[in-house]
């Protein structure tokens, strides 16, 4: 049973959500797709909500806002409003871990095949990758960095963003915005 909306999960919850999966989060088909905001899998305090970054401490939802990408800061279990700014949300591998160094390289693998199809079914402008280690196990680019990428997904352009979880903290909040607000020039320019 997942918890209430804006409710915390309890420990229960949260350990029972291992290898759960979350939707995604897109418009309906032929609906304008600015960006696909794409993770590296669900970490276990989402996998108990039902929804993407929903972790306390995970700067996505802050760094959305604060890079002007919503009006307001979106809370997790409104994800379901991000169509409405253009904007959509994915993962590599659609499996609750407690972190991310669970995944196998072949699992990321074929989540960036995932992620391929899923955007020439939907062709957002741009996909905007949140992990640049991920990244560079899915699409074996050993050397990507954080930033705007030389090729993309056909017409979709490609940006490595910071990835926005509490554990990463080489980013600050101030950093992960400012990288955010870069994507959003690019999209709207």
């Amino acid at each position: 049973m997942e918890p209430r909306p804006g409710s915390k999960p309890t420990a229960d919850q949260v350990r029972d959500a291992r290898g759960r999966a979350i939707g995604d989060v897109l418009p309906p088909a032929g609906t304008s797709l600015r960006v696909l905001f794409c993770g590296i899998n669900p970490g276990l305090y989402s996998g108990a909500t039902g929804h993407h970054f929903a972790r306390p401490g995970n700067r996505f939802w802050p760094a959305l806002h604060r890079s002007g990408f919503t009006d307001r800061l979106l809370a997790p279990y409104e994800q379901e409003l991000l169509p409405s700014y253009g904007l959509g949300i994915t993962n590599l591998v659609d499996r609750a871990t407690a972190r991310a160094d669970e995944l196998s390289g072949e699992e990321l693998r074929e989540g960036g095949e995932r992620l391929r199809t899923l955007v020439e079914r939907h062709r957002p402008r741009y996909v905007g990758i949140a992990g640049v280690t991920a990244y560079r196990a899915a699409f074996g680019r050993p050397r990507a960095a954080i930033g705007p990428q030389p090729e993309g997904f056909g017409a979709a352009g490609l940006w490595v963003l910071p990835n926005p979880s509490g554990l990463n903290a080489s980013w600050t909040l101030d950093r992960i915005a400012a990288e955010f607000a870069r994507l959003r020039a690019a999209v709207s320019g």
